[in-house]
C-alpha cells in the first residue's frame, strides 16, 4: 500500500480513498499484511468521515433553530 498523509485534505477525499480500500479488500487480492494495514487506513478515515458529517449536522441544526439570524437594522424603533 503506498504512503497517504495521515489526515485527508476534505471529506470528499477521505470518503473517496475509503472507497478505494474496500474495493480493493472486497476483491480479495491483498495479501493479510496489506490487509491489516489497509483496514486501519480504513478506521482512520471512518472517523474522520463521521466527525465532519457531525460537525455539519451540529451546523445545520444552529442554522434550523435561527441562532445565526439575517442582520436587520432597528426597524422603526425609536427608544
Amino acid at each position: 500500500m503506498t504512503e497517504t498523509p495521515e489526515t485527508p485534505s476534505s471529506f470528499e477525499a477521505a470518503l473517496a480513498e475509503l472507497e478505494e480500500i474496500v474495493g480493493r479488500m472486497e476483491a480479495g487480492d491483498l495479501p493479510l499484511q496489506a490487509s491489516l494495514t489497509a483496514y486501519k487506513r480504513g478506521a482512520e478515515l471512518l472517523a474522520y468521515c463521521q466527525a465532519a458529517l457531525k460537525d455539519a449536522q451540529q451546523q445545520v441544526q444552529v442554522l434550523e433553530k435561527g441562532v445565526l439570524q439575517p442582520f436587520r437594522p432597528d426597524e422603526g424603533d425609536d427608544a
